[in-house]
């Protein structure tokens, strides 16, 4: 059976770079779900659309031509052909991804892609994976961190990318997405049960990178899966 891997967790937990690291440790095609949302939010602004006419968003998202292309460390995001891996990385993109994506006809279009996408294997990461997309996974893994210490990694990454807001704005923005998050009604952020919980706060992404692989290769059905490299260091 092919192997999939699902992670879920709140903004700032360390989902995106660990799944890109997993994906290339062990040569599996690397899905952002978020980096879908953020086309669509892209898609929304670039076509004027005002985000609370839930109708005229939900026929756009399901209409989209949302690809992924490329490996876990350089994969780029499409809409259609054009790459626009830079352009959903704005503020402005953030913000309206971050409403767009509550809306349930969006998240339907959506897991209905990821499907598609994960359909041979991969590993994917956003809020409602091992719940709703892939609720059969092969791994499902809920990572999470101090609220403050998360804010801090988005921080610093933000700022990394020259913007001016400042940790207070972060960690307010931060608190209010995960507010909608955890309680919009169509796919809210929760842990599955049977979910492999890592609480990162205070450790290395290396760290948390090597208890996830040994969660993965000691577990015996992992030999028995397709499409994955089974000589990982």
């Amino acid at each position: 059976m092919p192997l999939i891997i699902a992670i879920d967790g709140p903004s700032g937990s360390g989902k995106s770079t660990l799944g890109r690291m997993l994906a290339s440790a062990l040569k599996l095609l690397y899905i952002d779900t978020g980096s879908m949302y953020r086309a669509v939010a892209l898609a929304v602004i670039e076509g004027g659309i005002d985000p609370n006419n839930q109708n005229a968003v939900i026929e756009l998202a399901e209409n989209l031509d949302v690809n992924l292309e490329g490996d876990p460390e350089s994969l780029r995001t499409l809409l259609g052909k054009r790459d626009v891996s830079e352009l959903i990385r704005s503020e402005r993109v953030t913000e309206m991804a971050s409403v767009v994506s509550t809306i349930p006809g969006v998240r339907r279009a959506m897991v209905a892609r990821q499907r598609e996408l994960g359909s041979r294997g991969g590993v994917l990461n956003g809020r409602d994976i091992t719940t709703v997309v892939f609720p059969d996974a092969n791994y499902k893994f809920f990572l999470d961190a101090d609220p403050r210490e998360r804010a801090q990694r988005r921080y610093l990454e933000d700022r990394q990318n020259h913007s001016i807001t400042t940790f207070d704005e972060t960690l307010a923005d931060m608190t209010e997405r995960d507010r909608r998050d955890t309680t919009r009604q169509d796919s809210p952020l929760k842990i599955a049960d049977d979910a492999i919980v890592i609480d990162s706060t205070g450790k290395s992404i290396r760290q948390v990178f090597e208890e996830m692989m040994s969660r993965i290769k000691t577990n015996p059905g992992f030999e028995r899966c397709e499409g994955a490299n089974h000589e990982v260091d």
